[in-house]
């Protein structure tokens, strides 16, 4: 018999996820807030639910993808939230970019009702979500991990156990930390170089071989000098991961002064209406200056 999932957002990410989940040959429900994204889904032969606690009921795995930390409340927690419906033993997954403290406060309400828990953020964007080549950081029991991983195979290359409870979520504020400081400086790294005088596609092209060049800085740099912000990665996405990075950090005594000067930099660009695009787009109040 197949193992019944359900997947909450449809996003990005969350609609490559769900299509590899069917092509994998999963009992599927996906939820999503604006009903119009589960139409694909539904042709596909997934189960589309009306409510979280709905796409709950029955499902042995419930995996949620979501915005941020009030969306990832709302549709474990909420009203109609997917906690309430969930069967003991059924094993929860948060694969949200979300606080370490909202992960403590979601396991603590799923162990109250007797289901297992698992923080497992993904690496990767749309692309990666599509071709089932997402990594998943994962944080919580060992155990649960093994049953969960035929699902997270299906959505993904590999799955990295890193700890207890909320370690995945850590560790993805770290990753995206380190992803938005480099991105923001190399936005002013391009803008600089078409105000410079400098033959800007030779230059990039000697910068993607030397020290600074990495796959982010190839990808992102074809991008801001195109001008196609076709979303891979949302903007206002990696605006809201800075901050959640910044303020992790500083529980632990650690002030993140780059996150903070990058983070204004894609605050300038969301209030130039950039926020629903990829977050290349964040280099174009520097070209506008």
């Amino acid at each position: 018999m197949s193992t019944s999932v359900a997947l909450l957002g449809l996003g990005t990410m969350g609609s490559g996820m769900a299509q590899n989940l069917l092509k994998a040959g999963f009992v599927l429900t996906v939820y999503n807030r604006t009903a119009a994204k589960a139409a694909p889904l539904a042709e596909a032969g997934a189960r589309v639910a009306a409510t979280p606690a709905e796409a709950a009921k029955g499902a042995q795995i419930i995996v949620s993808m979501l915005a941020d930390d009030p969306a990832s409340r709302e549709a474990w927690l909420g009203a109609d939230g997917a906690i309430a419906a969930a069967a003991p033993g059924t094993i929860v997954i948060d694969s949200s970019t979300v606080s370490p403290d909202w992960i403590a406060e979601l396991g603590a309400a799923a162990e109250a009702r007797g289901l297992k828990v698992l923080d497992a953020p993904v690496t990767g964007s749309r692309t990666q979500a599509a071709g089932g080549q997402l990594t998943f950081l994962v944080g919580g029991s060992a155990d649960v991990l093994g049953e969960a991983m035929p699902v997270l195979k299906a959505m993904g290359k590999e799955a990295i156990h890193l700890g207890p409870l909320g370690s995945g979520a850590k560790l993805k504020l770290v990753n995206n930390f380190l992803c938005g400081v480099q991105v923001a400086s190399l936005a002013e790294g391009i803008a600089w170089l078409e105000r410079s005088g400098l033959d800007r596609d030779k230059s990039i092209a000697f910068l993607n071989s030397a020290a600074p060049g990495s796959p982010l800085f190839s990808a992102l740099s074809a991008r801001m000098t195109s001008r196609d912000y076709t979303v891979n990665f949302l903007l206002k996405l990696m605006s809201k991961d800075l901050q959640y990075a910044h303020d992790a950090a500083a529980e632990a005594g650690v002030e993140l002064t780059t996150a903070a000067n990058a983070r204004a930099l894609f605050e300038q660009a969301m209030a130039q209406g950039h926020a629903e695009q990829d977050m290349a787009s964040v280099i174009e109040p520097l070209r506008d200056r």
